[in-house]
């Protein structure tokens, strides 16, 4: 999976250094989400703006796919507002839905129905709306080495991920949300899943992920959200959160420390 030749993001969604500030792709206020008796979520705010990644940490159960639920329509909120692109989630058109926002799930296969790579793009297409093969290109993008023929239940964890990513994309959602991304994934596919997230963010999309991953989050989150009970008991730069909570240090931190080196990459620079 090599970065993703996705030129025509980049003037729909990237917005010059003198430009005014761009507003909110997502804004959460004061949400609340029960299941019965339990609150699964408890007043959280959060705002995400274009081109900034953040990831939200946190224990099993702490409520990070609930609050990707609540941003893609799947959860409705039980008190307090979730708006993505201005629109509420729960309330507009699928078709509506995908052109603001996407999500690829813990599990990428749930996302892929189709017997082949080609029907799973023709049929992306159609559901974003998007010219016959736009998908297709994504798809080579990210697996210049995959058929048309393929079937995706032959594919790799990681060329399964990368196909859900290209169907994601295939609407030009100014939100992605990932569930977990690293999740089986080997160390050359996962750095590979870094150069295509990061790729995205420079083109001005805004990506939230839910992850346990602290490697991932101190190699693209800007920011990193703390979830425990279904609260925000934190939320700022992502060094600043990694640093003081020795849970979810990266080891290059838990190793070199007082030094404030979150990854291999700033060592590597700060010693050359």
């Amino acid at each position: 999976m090599s970065a993703p030749a996705l030129p025509f993001f980049r003037r729909s969604l990237r917005r010059t250094d003198d430009s005014p500030a761009a507003p909110c792709v997502a804004e959460v206020h004061d949400l609340v989400v029960r299941r019965g008796r339990i609150r699964a979520l408890s007043g959280v705010d959060l705002t995400v703006r274009p081109g900034e990644t953040v990831a939200l940490m946190g224990r099993n159960g702490a409520g990070k796919s609930t609050l990707l639920g609540s941003l893609v329509g799947l959860v409705e909120p039980t008190a307090g507002s979730v708006r993505v692109g201005g629109a509420v989630p729960h309330r507009i058109s699928p078709r509506e839905l995908v052109q603001r926002v996407g999500l690829v799930p813990q599990e990428p296969r749930d996302l892929l129905y189709a017997d082949t790579v080609a029907a799973e793009c023709a049929a992306a297409d159609r559901d974003a709306g998007a010219e016959p093969g736009t998908c297709r290109a994504l798809v080579s993008g990210l697996l210049p080495d995959i058929t048309d023929a393929t079937h995706p239940r032959d594919l790799s964890e990681g060329q399964r991920l990368a196909l859900a990513l290209a169907v994601v994309l295939t609407a030009r959602p100014p939100l992605l949300l990932l569930d977990e991304p690293t999740r089986g994934l080997d160390y050359a596919a996962k750095a590979r899943l870094v150069t295509v997230l990061r790729g995205l963010a420079a083109e001005g999309h805004a990506i939230v992920l839910a992850t346990h991953d602290v490697e991932l989050a101190a190699e693209i989150a800007h920011r990193v959200v703390l979830l425990a009970d279904g609260e925000v008991i934190a939320d700022g730069p992502t060094a600043d959160i990694v640093v003081s909570s020795p849970s979810f240090a990266p080891q290059v931190t838990k190793i070199l420390a007082p030094q404030p080196w979150l990854t291999v990459t700033e060592v590597r620079r700060a010693l050359a």
